[in-house]
C-alpha cells in the first residue's frame, strides 16, 4: 500500500479523535466545567484517556485538558510516559501543557484552535512565551536563588543513587 493510500485510510480515524477532543470542550464547557478546552489521548489506535479543562471546577490552574488527559493516561498505564501515544487537543498547548507533553514524551500532538485564536478569546498565553524567553533577571515575575550548595548535595545524591527510577 501506498503512503499517499495509508495516510487517506488513518484520516478517518485522525478526525474522529479530533472530533471527540472538540466535542468534550463543547460539552464540559456547558456543563460550566472550565473554559473551552478538550483533549484526548491514544494509543495503538484507541482512546485511554480523556481531559477537559477542570480549572475553575476544581480551582486548580493546572487542570488544563491536556494534563488532566496525561494524568489519566499515565494512571491507566501505570508509568509516567506516554511515548508509544498521541495527543489531539482541541486548541494549540499552551506553554505549561506543551512541557507536560514533552515530559510525558507523547509522541505527536495534534490540535485544533491555534494560540491566536485562543487570545482572540481572552486565553492569552503570549506573555508566558516572551517571559521564558527573557533571562530571570528580565522577567516580570521577581526569581531569587538560594542556598545552591545545600540542594547541590541533593542533586549529588541522586545522581550516585543505585536504586533510582530515571526519568
Amino acid at each position: 500500500m501506498s503512503t499517499s493510500a495509508k495516510a487517506r485510510r488513518t484520516q478517518p480515524v485522525k478526525i474522529r479523535f479530533m472530533r471527540e477532543a472538540i466535542r468534550i470542550s463543547r460539552q464540559m464547557m456547558r456543563r460550566n466545567h472550565g473554559g473551552p478546552f478538550g483533549a484526548v489521548i491514544v494509543r495503538h489506535g484507541r482512546i485511554i484517556a480523556r481531559g477537559w479543562n477542570q480549572v475553575t471546577s476544581t480551582n486548580d490552574p493546572t487542570a488544563h485538558a491536556e494534563i488532566v488527559a496525561i494524568r489519566r493516561a499515565c494512571a491507566r498505564l501505570r508509568r509516567f510516559h506516554l511515548n508509544d501515544c498521541e495527543i489531539y487537543t482541541s486548541c494549540e498547548p499552551c506553554p505549561m501543557c506543551l512541557a507536560a507533553i514533552y515530559w510525558a514524551r507523547l509522541k505527536k500532538v495534534y490540535f485544533a484552535n491555534t494560540r491566536a485564536d485562543a487570545a482572540r478569546i481572552g486565553f492569552d498565553d503570549e506573555l508566558i512565551y516572551r517571559e521564558m524567553a527573557l533571562p530571570l533577571r528580565r522577567r516580570r515575575l521577581p526569581m531569587e536563588q538560594m542556598l545552591p550548595d545545600e540542594a547541590a548535595r541533593v542533586f549529588a545524591e541522586w545522581l550516585a543513587k543505585p536504586d533510582k527510577t530515571p526519568y
